[in-house]
């Protein structure tokens, strides 16, 4: 019987295979809750749950709630606006002020990148990364690789392709980690100025030319512009980005029969991806949203219920 040992989880760097199959091979069990009519189990009654997201959400936010209460724990949300830390409050000194309320875990999204990791050091609760600035986003990968499963039938020798923006994206960091570590190749593109300096150490292809990294790939995964975290202008404009490197009708035709394409949203629909596609029959953009309360749902139950100190 396989167990999961963490108490936090912070990035897939420090997931093992057998523990992401652990993880995949759970969230399809919790999955069957969410088609119930009562869609509810007292797994964890009587647990706790903090999401605490200085930076906006919809859907890692609503996904953590909507699971935390599926398994009946008691959930209280924060937003930096919202809490003590508009008046100078430290996010050390918040965490630990939550600390001493007994909660069983913090859910933390934070523009620094280092952040979820910093509060683990110094509060006894886990601690979920649901994306720490440029870093990681540890959960989306994860349920982007349970939706790739479920359509797929594995991960093992699959021909991915990555598109957008690669040096800002949280998930692209990710799922690189998380899909080469279960054997899937792995191409990103996107314009070089987007494009770390040595990604080729983390096990990935670079193509430049999108045409080129979409054809005879199995998986199709787009990312938006994060304009946001962007400290000068990278491409020419969102027009130019749109005709170079968004995903239309015409090019996803040089990839495989059976391709899915994904997009962990918000979509910027004409951008980076064509409402043909978006909502056409190749797309499992929503299945990603059903699957991740499932997989949050299998975190939750390993990190408050799993997980013995």
């Amino acid at each position: 019987m396989k167990k999961f040992s963490h108490k936090d989880l912070l990035g897939m760097g420090q997931l093992s295979v057998d523990d992401i199959e652990l993880i995949l091979d759970t969230a399809e069990s919790f999955k069957e809750i969410s088609t119930r009519d009562i869609k509810k189990v007292p797994t964890l009654r009587g647990k706790s749950v903090v999401h605490f997201f200085y930076e906006p959400s919809t859907r890692t936010r609503t996904s953590f709630e909507m699971a935390a209460k599926r398994l009946s724990a008691d959930t209280v949300s924060l937003s930096a606006s919202g809490s003590s830390m508009v008046k100078g409050e430290t996010l050390i000194d918040t965490a630990r002020n939550l600390q001493a309320m007994n909660p069983d875990l913090i859910v933390l999204r934070h523009p620094s990148s280092g952040a979820p990791h910093l509060l683990a050091k110094e509060i006894k609760a886990g601690i979920i990364n649901a994306g720490d600035g440029t870093n990681e986003h540890p959960t989306q990968a994860l349920l982007d690789l349970f939706t790739i499963r479920e359509k797929k039938g594995r991960i093992k020798g699959l021909k991915i392709a990555i598109i957008g923006d690669i040096s800002h994206s949280r998930v692209a960091r990710s799922n690189i980690i998380g899909l080469t570590k279960m054997g899937a190749e792995v191409t990103v593109s996107g314009p070089p100025t987007m494009i770390p300096v040595g990604i080729e150490t983390l096990g990935v292809n670079v193509v430049c030319d999108p045409v080129e990294a979409v054809k005879k790939k199995d998986v199709v995964m787009l990312l938006r512009i994060q304009l946001e975290r962007q400290s000068k202008v990278l491409f020419p404009g969102i027009r130019e980005y749109a005709s170079f490197f968004g995903l239309t009708g015409e090019m996803i035709k040089g990839a495989k029969n059976d391709v899915i394409v994904m997009h962990p949203g918000p979509m910027n629909r004409g951008v980076e991806i064509s409402s043909e596609v978006a909502d056409g029959p190749y797309s499992v953009i929503l299945d990603q949203v059903t699957n991740g309360v499932a997989v949050r749902m299998a975190l939750l139950y390993f990190l408050i219920g799993g997980y013995k100190k």
